[in-house]
């Protein structure tokens, strides 16, 4: 990748402070501490943990294997941490590098040191985060909504941050609305991006579900469910065009007669080619048997 192209995918407001002159001097004070700037070598017990961190699962199997590659390459990307007083910092970045480092029995890590308020934090923590190739589509639709949310940008702006474009973000945004069971399915890729889209083409939670169940049963394609998913809509738009046909007049004359003479919520439907239905309401078992009688009458 060029620099070019990844100032581009890192965006304006995390580059700027990644790539600010004011904090790439390696540096230390008076008393030989290492400040604001430095490249420097630190003890791990000195870093605390990302507060920001978006994520909260990060696979065992995986850390073991990065912690064997690091105890014989060492650290090839340094951590990004930031100063909060003597000997000691904050993690922005590269939780699973120090998390590996410590399983790997490491006592000290390469680590940029940065200036970043709280906010920028979050920033440089999520967009770190969201760049990272294993990310599951709901782990980067949570980042996309933090980012959104509590750094106050658009979707335009935020696809700008990430290198996306907006139907992009659009379209990961829309996987939050989905059921729980749903993403976890997606999360434990159990079902596929595509799967998760087709499914939220349904309106109907349960019937989202019950695919979801097919899904995992019979291992259906993603173009089978969005088969499915149109079918259902088109049935739908029928249905719902035969249910608004406006009654004849003296259908309307029958309804309102039924309704007197039986005293409850009377129905009629009627289709376009003269088929239907009448159907005649009850509020209890009592209400029941006082239309059986009417009608025995």
């Amino acid at each position: 990748m060029t620099t070019k192209g990844k100032k581009q995918a890192l965006g304006r407001g995390l580059d700027a402070i990644l790539k600010s002159p004011d904090t790439d001097i390696t540096s230390k004070d008076i008393s030989g501490n290492y400040v604001v700037g430095a490249v420097a070598e630190l003890p791990i017990q000195s870093i605390e943990a990302n507060p920001f961190q978006p994520r909260d699962h990060f696979e065992e199997e995986a850390l073991n294997e990065l912690a064997e590659s690091i105890k014989y390459q060492g650290i090839i990307q340094p951590v990004t941490v930031r100063k909060l007083g003597y000997e000691k910092y904050q993690l922005i970045s590269g939780e699973r590098r120090l998390k590996a480092s410590k399983i790997a029995g490491l006592k000290s890590i390469p680590a940029f040191i940065r200036v970043a308020n709280d906010q920028q934090m979050l920033e440089m923590a999520l967009v770190e985060n969201i760049q990272r190739a294993n990310l599951n589509p709901i782990e980067v639709a949570i980042s996309y909504r933090r980012l959104i949310e509590e750094c106050n940008i658009t979707q335009e702006t935020l696809g700008e941050r990430v290198g996306k474009n907006r139907s992009t973000v659009t379209n990961y945004l829309r996987l939050l609305k989905l059921q729980p069971e749903i993403q976890l399915a997606l999360q434990e890729e159990k079902i596929s991006m595509g799967h998760a889209r087709a499914l939220l083409a349904m309106e109907e939670d349960d019937r989202r579900l019950q695919l979801l169940e097919e899904i995992l049963r019979d291992n259906l394609s993603v173009r089978y469910i969005e088969r499915i998913s149109r079918e259902e809509k088109q049935q739908k738009k029928v249905v719902t065009r035969k249910s608004n046909t406006p009654l004849p007049e003296r259908f309307n004359r029958a309804q309102d007669n039924l309704k007197g003479v039986y005293q409850s919520k009377i129905q009629i439907k009627r289709s376009l080619n003269g088929k239907g239905s009448i159907t005649i309401h009850f509020d209890n078992d009592s209400d029941f048997e006082r239309l059986m009688e009417l009608m025995d009458k």
